[in-house]
């Protein structure tokens, strides 16, 4: 493989940081273009337009749904509401039929109907090069500024939490997209329940976003996607600029998500984790924001405190390595 190859899955930190550095800013473009910020936020005077495009393309299954809930995500991480929602489509040539189509286009108009967003518009056709869909979505929410929050917004002193546990997403993923290779060794029940991780405890994170902004004393907030928790730690380092320091004794790692990572090698800190919210809250604020979280029934971990110093995340001293890629995308490598 040549050297200056790249592999499937986001671009190189490294790399991404410096395109996005030649990219000037632009008039009323409060949050533009950067490393571990969610989505883009643009000044309307009386408001905030917060502005995302996500594709799916590790999964097939539930590609519609899966496209709607991502984009929700990075809006719910940034205080916003999600409103209109564009899809562009894109079907294998060959492969594509009209249940093909109805199915995708049925999953869509569920999620936007079952979060009050309308669907505005897109694009669809039948691609020449494809061995699956792909749905790459485009969510416009709204604000208000008083109320919108950054990744780049943590400051020393705040605690670290995380919701739920992980990798929820990449769970849902490998019973979905390997269960026939899966059926033999681990049995219906335990790959339904897996799979259905898809849907609880759930790739969303806008409830979770919700709760704890009425608990108020939030900072920041992240969606750990591709590169997982780990990747998502980093991102929310160099955003905001300081030093995370990880105390937590064991990762809040799902059973199912271990099992199913351990039997094809693959790191669950480094998968993607999509469910599980990362965010920071003033220390006086995190009794609140536990309790109204734990009320609500979504489970809260504490992973650590942002500290001064340089963006760097060390956990119980040592440096915790930014993984290359997902885990997951070895499954489709």
């Amino acid at each position: 493989m040549p050297e200056d190859e790249l592999l499937p899955g986001k671009l190189p930190r490294e790399l991404l940081a410096s395109l996005l550095g030649s990219i000037p800013p632009a008039p009323r473009v409060v949050v533009g273009p950067r490393v571990g910020e969610d989505a883009a936020v643009i000044d309307m005077g009386a408001y905030y337009l917060v502005a995302k495009a996500d594709p799916i393309t590790f999964a097939s299954d539930e590609i519609g749904w899966y496209a709607v809930q991502v984009n929700v995500n990075d809006l719910a991480t940034m205080g916003a509401t999600p409103r209109w929602f564009l899809a562009t489509v894109l079907l294998p040539a060959g492969q594509a039929d009209i249940a093909m189509a109805g199915r995708i286009f049925d999953q869509i108009m569920a999620a936007c109907a079952a979060l009050e967003i309308a669907l505005v518009g897109g694009h669809t056709e039948i691609t020449h090069g494809l061995t699956r869909p792909i749905v790459m979505g485009t969510l416009l929410g709204e604000v208000e500024k008083s109320r919108l929050v950054s990744t780049a917004g943590a400051v020393p002193g705040d605690v670290i939490l995380l919701t739920k546990g992980f990798p929820i997403e990449a769970t849902a993923i490998i019973a979905r997209e390997k269960r026939s290779e899966l059926e033999g060794r681990l049995g219906s029940s335990f790959l339904d329940r897996a799979a259905g991780f898809l849907y609880d405890p759930g790739i969303s994170v806008l409830r979770d976003a919700r709760i704890a902004m009425g608990a108020g004393g939030v900072t920041s907030m992240h969606d750990p996607t591709e590169g997982g928790v780990a990747t998502a730690l980093w991102e929310l380092s160099e955003a905001s600029g300081h030093r995370l320091e990880i105390t937590i004794e064991a990762w809040p790692v799902l059973p199912e998500g271990q099992l199913l990572c351990d039997l094809y090698g693959l790191d669950p800190l480094g998968a993607i984790a999509s469910g599980a919210l990362l965010l920071t809250v003033r220390p006086e604020s995190e009794p609140a924001v536990r309790a109204a979280l734990q009320q609500a029934g979504i489970l809260v971990h504490t992973l650590g405190r942002v500290m001064d110093g340089p963006p760097g995340v060390f956990l119980h001293g040592e440096l915790l390595p930014c993984p290359p890629r997902d885990e997951i995308a070895r499954l489709f490598g």
